[in-house]
């Protein structure tokens, strides 16, 4: 008996010719079109993207795909439209009103892991903790430590707190509505903070500017509010031994160091994968 032809693809073709297509319309929106196309279509499949590379490529291209590739074509980050993020050894849930992480923030992790060497923060702080991206990743690190979070984004927060429920680290975690550091007492073994750093009149990219939170981007016409602000604070907040480890802009690491030397902290430099200025650590 003669098996039946298979159900063709909503669209007309499988997954892998569609991918093909997608990665040409996304060419013109996205450095990594290719890239993007394989996280919607893993999305609208409901699988991985190792998944999909490796077991669905001749699968029929699911009718949710299109609508999916439009709102990427519109600028919509890939973040915002799966609603998930991958960062350092985590998966967060990411949507509007919370920055989404970047793999050159890893860079404040792999600093932090080179200072304690074969210590471990018992206590961490994350400033600006948006929805816990350098918080969990380091809870994650360090299963022993227990951390708090601190942001002025309730919308924020309330992916922090899903995030942590969902990495199972609820009881080691607290997070609550702040501004910097204001009102915080005790001190910490670790502190984060990937603060704003871009200048008011820098020129961003579409699906940045139009789709992330201002406020989580822009910190006056240098980029340098915010760390006028956090530097001050963070003597009284280190514990002996401790390290506060801060992402900048890559043009920034003069000023910041300068800024933490007038204070009383000693800079280091630290680069992400491209080779630029990434991360401020003082002690």
């Amino acid at each position: 008996m003669t098996a039946p032809p298979p159900t063709p693809p909503a669209s007309g073709r499988g997954a892998r010719s569609a991918l093909v297509d997608a990665a040409e319309r996304l060419a013109s929106v996205t450095d990594t079109p290719r890239l993007d196309a394989e996280l919607l279509m893993a999305h609208a499949l409901g699988v991985t993207r190792n998944d999909l590379l490796l077991r669905h490529l001749d699968e029929a291209t699911p009718d949710a795909f299109e609508p999916l590739l439009q709102r990427r074509l519109a600028h919509e980050p890939v973040a915002y439209i799966t609603g998930t993020r991958a960062f350092w050894t985590i998966e967060l849930q990411v949507g509007p009103g919370a920055l989404i992480p970047r793999p050159d923030s890893e860079t404040l992790i792999e600093a932090a892991i080179e200072h304690f060497d074969d210590r471990a923060p018992a206590t961490i702080l994350d400033l600006g903790t948006g929805p816990g991206t350098l918080l969990l990743a380091a809870l994650d690190q360090w299963p022993e430590a227990h951390g708090l979070g601190v942001d002025a984004s309730e919308q924020a927060l309330g992916y922090a707190r899903a995030n942590a429920t969902g990495l199972g680290m609820a009881h080691r975690v607290a997070f609550r509505i702040g501004d910097w550091a204001e009102g915080l007492e005790g001190q910490f073994d670790l502190i984060l903070a990937n603060p704003p750093y871009i200048g008011t009149a820098e020129l961003l990219p579409p699906e940045v500017r139009e789709h992330e939170p201002a406020s989580a981007l822009f910190a006056g016409i240098d980029g340098l509010d915010d760390y006028r602000r956090i530097v001050p604070a963070l003597p009284d907040l280190l514990a002996p031994g401790g390290a506060a480890v801060l992402e900048i802009g890559w043009t920034q690491a003069k000023a910041v160091s300068a800024l933490g030397l007038q204070h009383g902290l000693l800079p280091a430099v630290h680069s992400d994968l491209g080779g630029r200025p990434r991360v401020i650590l003082l002690t």
